[in-house]
């Protein structure tokens, strides 16, 4: 039987998992995947995931892939590998693709989100900042306006993680206030290892006021390229992996 190329979408809770990428003795997404994989079918095979979410961070629909020579039709791998994941993680749908799809490579864009919220709560602090500052929305937002475009990220990423090339595109970058939520949304072709918590902790301080960070010292920032400049990364409870477009 010949090999064929099945896509997973993915949902899943990280506040209990060490991020996506399989690590030796460590609890991942990717790792309990290939784990069920294997024990529906009694083959190990390498999962690709479309972006490679850090411990803690969320997803709605994580894309992966993985190729397998198997006569379990590919739809059925969702109920399959639904019975033997943790309730934290959910594959919401199982098909076939392309040979020559890639779940990363051919990813156009990524579209994140980040939510704050601004009053302490008892059922949902895994899944937001509970950020108590005063701030300011609009000043928010003339920051994110900064990053729409291409641009050297390489300040937004830890020095361990910077590549070659650190250039991304940014399609889409606002705030909105809801239900006393502040809720971020950044869409891109790429996005560096934490990015986008790196990026809301440096809006946060510009939304504290002048006192605090300057619309002018969060460019120069950005332009010096400095990662040691950020003095908060926002916590990855808040942050969502939202879709990824092909």
């Amino acid at each position: 039987m010949a090999e064929i190329n099945i896509r997973l979408d993915i949902q899943y809770k990280g506040t209990d998992f060490a991020g996506w990428q399989f690590q030796p003795n460590e609890k991942t997404i990717q790792g309990e995947i290939e784990k069920g994989i294997y024990q529906v079918t009694g083959k190990k095979v390498s999962l690709i995931g479309a972006g490679r979410t850090d411990a803690g961070v969320h997803a709605l629909d994580q894309v992966a892939n993985f190729k397998i020579d198997h006569n379990l039709p590919p739809e059925k791998y969702k109920d399959a590998l639904n019975f033997y994941l943790p309730k934290t993680i959910v594959v919401a749908n199982s098909y076939q693709v392309a040979n020559d799809f890639h779940a990363r490579k051919s990813a156009l864009w990524r579209h994140y989100r980040y939510i704050i919220n601004r009053h302490r709560t008892a059922l949902y602090f895994d899944y937001h900042w509970e950020c108590q500052y005063q701030l300011n929305i609009e000043r928010m937002n003339l920051a994110a306006g900064e990053i729409i475009g291409i641009h050297d990220f390489s300040a937004f990423c830890t020095v361990a993680s910077q590549k070659e090339n650190n250039n991304c595109e940014i399609y889409f970058s606002e705030w909105n206030a809801e239900d006393g939520l502040l809720i971020y949304n950044v869409e891109a072709n790429r996005f560096l290892h934490s990015m986008v918590r790196s990026l809301v902790g440096l809006m946060v301080e510009v939304g504290r006021g002048e006192e605090y960070l300057t619309l002018t010292n969060f460019k120069d920032i950005m332009d010096a390229g400095d990662h040691t400049r950020i003095k908060h990364v926002a916590p990855a409870r808040g942050l969502y992996l939202v879709e990824v477009g092909y």
